[in-house]
């Protein structure tokens, strides 16, 4: 399955995992300078949610993009099961 993402979907994604990187720039910083736990922690768990919400961005639009197809009849129902395995396998890796 290629990644096929809108342009505002992907401007979406794109802006996330720069988000993400900044965030964990910030975090290395942090740790490096000594600051307290807490506030690395938070900021650590700031970046896992932005990742995982780029994650789940990508995967929504596969499912989306699976249901579509099905409804429209291009994909057979073996493509379809086959789609689903392979979405539920990527959904439950980031859960």
């Amino acid at each position: 399955m290629e990644l096929e993402l809108e342009d505002t979907e992907l401007k979406a994604v794109l802006n996330r995992l720069r988000r993400a990187s900044g965030q964990l720039s910030g975090v290395i910083r942090m740790i490096e300078e000594g600051q307290d736990c807490a506030d690395v922690v938070t900021q650590l768990a700031a970046t896992s949610r932005a990742l995982d919400r780029a994650g789940f961005s990508i995967i929504a639009t596969g499912l989306q993009k699976c249901v579509a197809e099905t409804e429209s009849g291009r994909a057979s129902s073996e493509d379809g099961a086959r789609m689903r395995a392979r979405l539920e396998k990527l959904f439950l890796s980031l859960a």
